[in-house]
């Protein structure tokens, strides 16, 4: 499968895009700047010679045009960023990982975006895309250590039942990660919120926490 990530310059996207490509994607770095994202895709490359990624660079544009988007961009840009390649998103998954999160007085807090979500905000963007909301609580620096497995549960939600099989069958080539189907996409209001704890405990306790289910049979 081919995937785009938008925003891909990002700690989150230059993550994504490295944990795909390790486990056979091909992957396009997507960026605003296209010069930029050629350098990112530099420094992905140099980063792990030993590694057989496949790797390319473009611009938001040319990345949309893969199978499969993943819109990886700070959540204020996220709708934004959405709508500018609109016309390449129709009838495509396409995987919003944004969290409306802000920092005051030293602790995370979540935001309310409008729909209630970043990921139902996208959507509304681009009616004619089947958006799911999934990867929210993997942390970048998890996500980019190809080396290693993530150990995480990844909760994915969609009002597309079809797309959430799609994103868990991606989810289920990523070592340690476990795929949840969360329900609709209405339910994204909550998981993209509970970032804000879990970055909170991650502060408190100088770690990096992870989330996992019990009770799930696997």
């Amino acid at each position: 499968m081919d995937i785009g990530v938008l925003g891909a310059t990002g700690p989150a996207g230059r993550a994504m895009v490295l944990r795909l490509a390790s486990v056979g994607f091909d992957v396009a770095v997507g960026s605003r700047s296209a010069a930029r994202a050629a350098e990112t895709c530099d420094e992905l490359l140099a980063e792990f010679p030993d590694h057989d990624l496949s790797i390319r660079s473009g611009d938001n544009g040319e990345a949309a045009d893969c199978e499969l988007v993943i819109i990886a961009t700070p959540w204020e840009a996220a709708p934004e960023v959405a709508s500018t390649v609109a016309r390449h998103l129709n009838r495509k998954v396409v995987i919003c990982m944004s969290n409306a999160l802000a920092r005051v007085a030293g602790e995370f807090q979540p935001l309310v975006p409008p729909r209630g979500s970043v990921s139902a905000n996208v959507q509304a963007m681009v009616p004619g895309a089947y958006v799911v909301a999934a990867m929210h609580h993997v942390p970048a620096v998890e996500l980019g250590a190809i080396e290693d497995e993530v150990h995480s549960d990844v909760l994915i939600c969609s009002d597309h039942p079809w797309a959430i099989e799609t994103v868990s069958r991606i989810v289920e080539k990523i070592p340690g990660a476990r795929p949840l189907d969360a329900g609709r996409l209405s339910n994204a209001t909550a998981i993209e919120a509970f970032t804000a704890v879990m970055l909170q405990l991650n502060t408190r306790y100088k770690t990096r926490v992870a989330v996992r289910f019990i009770g799930i049979d696997d």
